[in-house]
C-alpha cells in the first residue's frame, strides 16, 4: 500500500490553503483543528534524530522523545508549519513548552492544552473549558469562527476514523502477517486527514488466517525503532493487541451529546487507560486482561522509552498485575533516537524462547 509521506501531505494540504500545526504527543482532539481549517502532524521524535542541538537546553535524563522533538525544532523543523500545540502529557512535556515559549520563542505561536488526570464530570469539565480556551486562542491565528455545527462535523469525521482504528486493532491486528505495514498504516493517522485515511482504510481485509507464533500484546508509548516489531516476528512472537500510546490508547469510543467541547474532552477523558492521564493500576490492568482473554494473548512486552516517567513508574505493579493474571511480561528500555540495540533483540528472542 502506497501511503503518502508527511512532506507529501502537508504540501498538498498547503494547496489547499490550509494551515499546518506542529503537535507533540499525545491527547488532543484533531477535529477543533481541523474546524479551523488547520492540519494536525503529530512529532514523535522523530525517530533516530541526532538529539544534540536539544540536548543543550534539557537535562540528561530527559526522554528521547522529547529531546528528539526539541532539536528537530531547532533544525528548521518548523519551517513547513504555521503553530505549535503541546498538550501536558508529562512533566518532560510541559517542560518543552516551557523552554519553546520562553527561550526558542520560534516566530509561530505555542500552545498549550492542560489535561485532567482522573474521569470524573469535573475532569470532563476542566477540559471542556480547556479546549474552549484553544479553540478562542485559535480563532485568533486564523481569523476562523467555526460554529457547533461545524465542530460537530468534524468531530464526527475523527469519530469514523476511531472506529476504523478500532477495527484495524480487533480483526486485522491478530490476523496480520506484515504487523510492520499495519503499524505504519495505524499511524498515518498522525498527519493524514481523517477524510484521507478512512479513504485509503476502506474496504480492507484482515489476512485470512493468523501467521505462527506466540500472541503477545504490546504496550508501551510507540514501537520505535519499528525494527521492534520484526524482531518479535523474527524471534517466533506475533502482536495480537496494541496498548501503545500512539495508537490503542487513542482509539477512543465515539462521544455523546450536542455541546462539542464536552464531547471532545469526554471522549479523550474517558479513553483507554493510560498513565499520560493518570489512569489507575486496576483500570490499565483491566484493560490488558480484557485484551488478552480476546485474542489469547499469553504475553505483555512492555516497551518502554527510557526516561518515560509516567510510563515507568507503573511498570513495576503492571508487571505483578499481568502475573497474577497468568501472562508472562517482558520490560524492554529503548531510546526513539537510536538504533535497536542487539541487546533487547536477545532478550526478545530469549523471552519468546521461554514461552514456546
Amino acid at each position: 500500500m502506497d501511503i503518502p509521506t508527511r512532506n507529501d501531505t502537508i504540501q498538498r494540504f498547503r494547496t489547499t490553503g490550509g494551515r499546518v500545526a506542529a503537535v507533540t504527543p499525545i491527547h488532543y482532539h484533531r477535529a477543533l483543528l481541523r474546524a479551523h481549517g488547520i492540519l494536525p502532524v503529530e512529532v514523535w521524535g522523530p525517530p533516530r534524530a541526532d538529539t544534540s542541538g536539544g540536548d543543550a537546553h534539557l537535562q540528561s535524563y530527559t526522554c528521547s522523545i522529547v529531546r528528539a522533538a526539541l532539536a528537530f525544532f531547532l533544525d528548521h523543523g518548523l519551517d513547513s508549519v504555521d503553530l505549535l500545540l503541546m498538550p501536558h502529557a508529562c512533566d518532560s512535556l510541559q517542560g518543552l513548552a516551557s523552554v519553546m515559549q520562553k527561550f526558542v520563542k520560534p516566530d509561530q505561536p505555542v500552545l498549550t492544552l492542560y489535561l485532567p488526570r482522573g474521569t470524573r464530570t469535573c475532569d470532563v469539565a476542566f477540559l471542556a473549558d480547556e479546549l474552549r480556551g484553544l479553540d478562542a486562542a485559535l480563532r485568533k491565528i486564523t481569523g476562523v469562527t467555526p460554529n457547533d455545527e461545524d465542530l460537530l462535523a468534524a468531530i464526527q469525521r475523527e469519530e469514523t476514523a476511531d472506529a476504523r482504528t478500532r477495527l484495524l486493532l480487533e480483526e486485522h491486528l491478530p490476523q496480520a502477517h506484515d504487523v510492520q505495514g499495519l503499524y505504519r498504516l495505524l499511524r498515518a493517522r498522525e498527519y493524514l486527514p481523517a477524510e484521507d485515511w478512512l479513504a485509503l482504510t476502506e474496504g480492507l481485509e484482515p489476512d485470512a488466517a493468523p501467521p505462527p507464533g506466540v500472541p503477545l500484546i504490546l504496550s508501551g508509548v510507540l514501537p520505535e525503532p519499528m525494527d521492534i516489531l520484526g524482531a518479535i516476528s523474527a524471534a517466533g512472537g506475533r502482536i495480537v493487541a496494541d496498548d501503545t500510546a500512539c495508537v490503542g490508547r487513542r482509539a477512543y469510543a465515539a462521544g455523546s451529546g450536542t455541546d462539542p467541547y464536552v464531547r471532545m474532552a469526554g471522549t479523550i477523558v474517558h479513553g483507554p487507560p493510560d498513565p499520560m492521564r493518570g489512569s489507575p493500576i486496576d483500570a490499565r490492568a483491566a484493560r490488558l486482561g480484557q485484551l488478552a482473554e480476546a485474542t489469547g494473548a499469553r504475553g505483555v512486552l512492555f516497551y518502554a522509552v527510557k526516561y518515560c516517567e509516567p510510563e515507568l513508574y507503573d511498570i513495576p505493579l503492571m508487571v505483578k498485575a499481568m502475573r497474577t493474571r497468568g501472562l508472562q511480561t517482558l520490560v524492554v528500555e529503548t531510546e526513539v533516537s537510536a538504533p535497536l540495540a542487539d541487546r533487547a533483540i536477545d532478550r526478545v528472542e530469549a523471552f519468546l524462547e521461554m514461552m514456546a
